[in-house]
């Protein structure tokens, strides 16, 4: 069944009422982490230690499903005490004793359904839907956020044996407050009045960190359509000094599914870490030996040993298989005539009974992560042993399940189909995967993670970073089917999300004073190294590097009125932008330029002329600086900065500076990326630029 958006009532003249609009639903967006990002619990020096570990800061969360109170990773041995401007309740319901349920870790917990019950048009069944009408987490994605963001120390945590290590949240010494929005009817939804409802009571408990793992769907609504409860409330959030993270989206790798784009959000993207988990995959029925293509030359060879049975051959894949039990059997393919298209993963069915008992290769046609999740299903459902899968590299994605799903590339698979039509009876063994970590594991942009540029604004670079997001082990509900004890891999921009609010927490505990500007700011512009073969509409400034963003040197601050002049700037007209800010405004009657927006980045997506724009900088590190700027971009595009030296002292501690953009590019292609760098020989901010040369008339 589908969902109606009705009209809603029209109520005037309220208490508390600003205004009254229609009703809108939210998707959800589904350890080694915190060490590789550096911040190890045992460094003295960095940034996690530096704050106290987020001593006394209060990370809201509003997300799907709630929390699971009683988790080890939520106790609160060795919390300071919850701050006296804390203002929230934790809030009693089904199979949830608020008096019980929080502690000095969880220090709040609500639960909101009303928006949706008014849409639905009657109460909401949590038997029909598995569900808790509380705070209580029903599928495990809230209680995986918050442990992210901010759980307690759990050692000799895994998922059956995978990942081995001890639990944290990035700002374990923070605390945690949950704000339930979603709901499991129809697989999941969250309503928007919900969501800004939400957003409302957060703001009044008294968080300092929002942490939103929340998306709509493309198309977006504009910041002041009634009709957007995140832009909407993360705006008030922000103008309350109340850093607002949200996810950018699971709609990945295509351009343009970029979500939550509003500059005063932090969006983040998500990236792999290095880590991985090789699963041996050996060919044939006797002696083992690793090949590559480097080890034999020519497949006949080696081909050839393998059918005379006097070698087998060893692969490696990816997977999270666990146990010590290795699988062996027939291994098939699902060969059709010449004349019939090839059968790919996706189109395996449970009604394959050749599967039955045996191992299946195939190779995936395309990234629809749910046709292959059904594909592999259909499997298990057919009776099959397990199943290689053949993809590209940069399309690989967990998975976690009771049943021996294991990845290979291309090449690789191809390497296998010779060896099955080669043989009248060919077999395989797949063996347990292990933990691998550091090189040479590279670090890249999640394939699903949504990229930019922004579909509704594009002069405004959206994702602003990247953060861990796949395979990434935290705490979940203890009723899991598909996990051991309380731990499991998850992957998606939901779990990138929390990494970056526990991150606003440490920094936010050392500089309680700094804007949430101020903060976002020197998160992107100290980025770690860039995924290779990625852009800025992949991941913003980089990714993410807290121990540097700890000491910025310079940041590109905003605050209520520069949001102004941004959605002056946008077009919107006064009654619709004093409708947002909850006072009036009149915008100039020249209308601003987008491109002065103080933003940390520089984008133009359409640079038909020399373009001169303005930057804004705010010096927070030693009193007396100076900076100098460099610019590196590709051949075509010149960039030229005013003054090219910045001189700070106690007196000067802002400067302001102009950039021109020009391009020698005569026809209308691309996008061209590069970066204005200020450094004083010790701090290095880094602004990443976008550029689109527009010639004429652009037909695309």
């Amino acid at each position: 069944g589908k969902l109606l958006i009705l009209d809603c009532v029209v109520v005037i003249e309220l208490p508390g009422v600003i205004h009254v609009t229609r009703n809108r639903f939210y998707k959800v967006q589904t350890t080694r982490s915190w060490d590789y990002l550096g911040l190890s619990s045992t460094s003295l020096s960095n940034l996690l230690n530096k704050s106290k570990m987020g001593n006394g800061v209060i990370i809201g969360l509003l997300d799907t499903a709630g929390i699971w109170p009683e988790l080890e990773v939520f106790n609160d041995e060795n919390l300071g005490p919850i701050p006296s401007r804390w203002r929230g309740v934790c809030e009693s319901g089904e199979h949830f004793d608020g008096a019980k349920a929080c502690n000095r870790k969880l220090i709040g917990a609500r639960y909101f359904i009303s928006g949706l019950e008014a849409e639905y048009g009657q109460p909401y069944n949590t038997s029909e839907n598995d569900d808790y009408m509380s705070p209580r987490d029903s599928s495990g994605h809230g209680t995986h956020t918050s442990s992210i963001a901010g759980g307690s120390f759990v050692a000799n945590a895994s998922y059956d044996g995978l990942g081995l290590g001890t639990v944290r949240g990035g700002a374990p010494g923070a605390h945690l407050a949950m704000y339930k929005v979603c709901w499991r009817l129809y697989g999941g939804v969250c309503a928007d009045a919900d969501v800004l409802k939400a957003f409302d009571e957060a703001i009044n408990d008294g968080v300092d960190v929002l942490s939103v793992s929340l998306a709509a769907d493309i198309p977006l609504y504009s910041e002041v359509d009634r009709r957007g409860s995140i832009p909407i409330g993360s705006f008030h959030a922000v103008a309350k000094g109340i850093t607002v993270v949200c996810a950018a989206g699971n709609a990945g790798p295509r351009a343009e599914t970029v979500q939550n784009t509003a500059p005063w959000i932090l969006t983040v993207a998500a990236s792999t870490v290095d880590r991985s988990f090789p699963t041996p995959i050996t060919l044939g029925n006797n002696q083992t030996i690793i090949v590559s293509n480097k080890t034999l030359t020519g497949q006949r060879k080696w081909l050839d040993r393998i059918r005379t049975n006097s070698y087998k051959y060893q692969f490696q894949g990816q997977a999270m298989f666990t146990g010590e039990d290795t699988v062996s059997a027939a291994l098939v393919y699902p060969e059709v005539s010449d004349l019939m298209p090839p059968r790919n993963c996706e189109s395996l069915s449970s009604n394959d009974d050749w599967m039955a008992g045996k191992i299946v290769l195939c190779f995936a046609s395309d990234y629809n992560q749910s046709l292959l999740n059904d594909a592999i299903l259909s499997v298990k459902a057919a009776g099959g042993l397990g199943v290689i899968v053949s993809r590209s590299p940069s399309n690989y994605y967990p998975y976690a399940m009771n049943f021996p799903c294991l990845q290979v590339t291309y090449e690789t698979g191809t390497q296998i189909l010779y060896y099955i039509r080669s043989t009248s009876n060919p077999q395989v063994r797949l063996s347990p995967s292990r933990t691998h970590i550091g090189k040479p594991v590279s670090t890249n942009v999640a394939y699903f993670s949504s990229r930019g540029p922004s579909s509704n604004v594009p002069a405004i670079l959206k994702p602003d970073i990247a953060a861990p997001g796949v395979q990434i082990l935290a705490a979940i509900p203890p009723f899991d089917e598909t996990t051991t004890g309380a731990f499991a891999f998850l992957s998606g921009t939901s779990m990138a999300t929390p990494h970056v609010s526990g991150i606003v927490a440490l920094l936010k505990s050392l500089y309680p004073d700094w804007s949430p500007a101020a903060i976002k700011s020197a998160i992107i512009t100290t980025e770690g190294e860039p995924p290779k073969l990625a852009d800025p509409f992949d991941f913003g400034g980089g990714i993410v590097n807290p121990n540097s963003a700890a000491d910025p040197g310079l940041v590109y601050d905003m605050n209520t009125e520069n949001y102004v002049h941004y959605l002056c700037a946008m077009g919107y007209n006064n009654s619709d932008i004093s409708q947002l800010t909850e006072h009036p405004v009149v915008c100039p009657s020249k209308q601003p330029s987008i491109l002065d927006v103080n933003l940390p980045s520089i984008t133009i997506p359409n640079l038909k002329k020399p373009t001169i724009l303005t930057r804004t900088v705010t010096n927070v590190g030693p009193v007396n600086s100076k900076y100098k700027a460099s610019v590196e971009f590709a051949s075509g595009i010149n960039v030229a900065v005013r003054p090219e030296t910045l001189i700070f002292s106690s007196r000067t501690k802002t400067i302001s500076f102009s950039v021109m953009i020009s391009s020698a590019h005569n026809v209308n292609a691309g996008y061209y990326f590069g970066s204005l760098t200020w450094t004083d020989g010790v701090h290095v901010v880094r602004s990443p630029i976008s550029v689109r040369t527009e010639v004429g008339e652009s037909f695309f």
